[in-house]
C-alpha cells in the first residue's frame, strides 16, 4: 500500500513551521514547537490518530504562544488537506468519546471539504487558565478550528464533563485524534469518493 504524505511550511514575520505526515503511519511522531504543553497535545494528536507526525516550529514565544500555535496548526491543516488527496476509498466521517478521568470529550468529524468548528461544552473560566504557565485554555479550540479550516473539515467538539483544566484539554486532543483516525483511514468496502456528488 502506497502511504498517503505530504508536507508544508508556513514562514512569516511570526513563525517557521515545517510539518510533515504520514495517514497511514503508526501514530510515531517528533514535535518541537517551543511550547512545552502545545507538543504534549500534538503528539497525543499523533499517537491516537495513527498518523505520523514530524512537526518544528519556532516562533514569538518571547511574546505570547498564540502565533505559533496557530501557524502550527494551519500548517498541519495544510499538509493533512495535500495527504488526503481526492478522499477516494475514506471512511469520510469518524466519532469518539474519551475520558481521561473527570474528564469527558466527544469528537465528530466528517472530511466533507467543507470548513466548520463547532465548540461548547467548556466550563467558564477555562478559557483562561495558563497551563504549563505558557498555554491558555482558549488555544484549544483556535488550534482545532484553524486546524479543521485548513484541512477542510467539519468538527463537532464538545466536552462532557470536566473539572481539571489539563485534563480538559487533552480529553478534546485525543477525542479529536480518534475521530480523525476514523475518518481518514481506508474503507475496505469502496475506493469511490464517499459522497454522491461525486467529489469532497
Amino acid at each position: 500500500m502506497t502511504h498517503r504524505t505530504a508536507t508544508a511550511q508556513r514562514v512569516t514575520g511570526e513563525s517557521e513551521v515545517a510539518v510533515g505526515i504520514d495517514l497511514d503511519g503508526a501514530g510515531t511522531s517528533t514535535i518541537d514547537t517551543g511550547v512545552p504543553f502545545y507538543d504534549h497535545m500534538l503528539t497525543a494528536l499523533s499517537k491516537h490518530s495513527l498518523i505520523d507526525m514530524d512537526i518544528r516550529a519556532t516562533g514569538d514565544v518571547h511574546i505570547d504562544v498564540h502565533h505559533t500555535v496557530e501557524d502550527t496548526a494551519i500548517t498541519l491543516g495544510w499538509a493533512l488537506r495535500e495527504a488526503l488527496g481526492d478522499k477516494a476509498g475514506i471512511r469520510r466521517y469518524g466519532d469518539a468519546l474519551v475520558p481521561l478521568d473527570e474528564a469527558l470529550a466527544r469528537a465528530v468529524v466528517d472530511v466533507s471539504g467543507r470548513p466548520y468548528f463547532v465548540h461548547s461544552g467548556e466550563p467558564e473560566g477555562q478559557q483562561y487558565h495558563l497551563i504549563g504557565g505558557h498555554f491558555t485554555g482558549s488555544m484549544t479550540a483556535h488550534a482545532l478550528e484553524s486546524l479543521a479550516f485548513q484541512a477542510g473539515l467539519t468538527v463537532h467538539l464538545t466536552l462532557l464533563a470536566g473539572r481539571d483544566p489539563h485534563h480538559i484539554v487533552e480529553a478534546q486532543f485525543k477525542a479529536f485524534a480518534r475521530a480523525l483516525r476514523t475518518a481518514v483511514e481506508p474503507d475496505p468496502r469502496t475506493t469511490s469518493v464517499p459522497s454522491t456528488k461525486g467529489a469532497l
